[in-house]
């Protein structure tokens, strides 16, 4: 028997073998693992069939096509990494809080690296359901908006701008995760820490009342002129 007749005699086995949740699980295991390494657009059902030994029409048949698929993988990713950003900011010290959250996103980053390239990837997909990632940051920034809400309250400064810095702050964390992902340097640990450092010590000294310094710049550059 040559390699090939050897090849397809296995897919059968395991076509045979598998149930339907199996085959499902199976099914999106491999999408994943595409979708991260091509991208959305460049990944095919026939390469996904291909690698999970099926008939396109079995694809089809769990998911009615490629988008159905994708779907279900950024839906997982998502509820997945929202579970543990949620839980990192359930409740204790409002600077913990950021460092917890600020590790949690780069634990997930380490372990699920596919899911995050995924996740980050814009896609059609994504956009049309909600914008993915950025739906994602805008659910973890409501939570951070009622953390800072209450930060605020104390200090004397205007809660109506927690929404504001809540954008701020999570937007900083996100974006430092998308450099981490390539440069996975220095660890996770420091890494969390520097963000506090500039994320939670940027927030103890804020001015309750800032005044634009671009104002006061054109002002200063508008009496040089007219000096000269």
């Amino acid at each position: 028997m040559s390699s090939t007749d050897e090849a397809a005699q296995v897919a059968r086995a395991t076509r045979t073998r598998m149930t339907g949740q199996e085959r499902r699980e199976q099914l999106i295991s491999v999408g994943r693992s595409l979708f991260a390494e091509r991208g959305y657009d460049a990944a095919s059902i026939e390469e996904i069939a291909a690698r999970a030994g099926v008939s396109k029409p079995v694809v089809y048949e769990h998911f009615g096509g490629k988008e159905g698929l994708y779907a279900v993988v950024v839906d997982r990713e998502m509820g997945d990494l929202l579970a543990r950003l949620t839980s990192a900011l359930d409740g204790g010290d409002p600077r913990d809080l950021v460092e917890r959250a600020a590790l949690a996103l780069l634990t997930y980053i380490e372990h699920e690296t596919d899911g995050f390239r995924i996740l980050a990837r814009d896609s059609p997909v994504a956009s049309g359901a909600g914008g993915g990632f950025s739906s994602l940051l805008n659910d973890i920034a409501s939570q951070v908006e009622h953390i800072l809400g209450r930060e605020f309250a104390q200090r004397g400064i205007d809660t109506e701008l927690a929404p504001m810095y809540a954008q701020m702050l999570v937007g900083m964390v996100a974006l430092t995760g998308m450099w981490w992902l390539e440069e996975r340097t220095p660890p996770r640990e420091q890494v969390a820490a520097h963000l506090v450092n500039l994320g939670w010590n940027g927030l103890a000294h804020l001015e309750a009342r800032p005044g634009p310094l671009v104002d006061e710049l054109d002002r200063s550059d508008g009496a040089r002129d007219r000096r000269a």
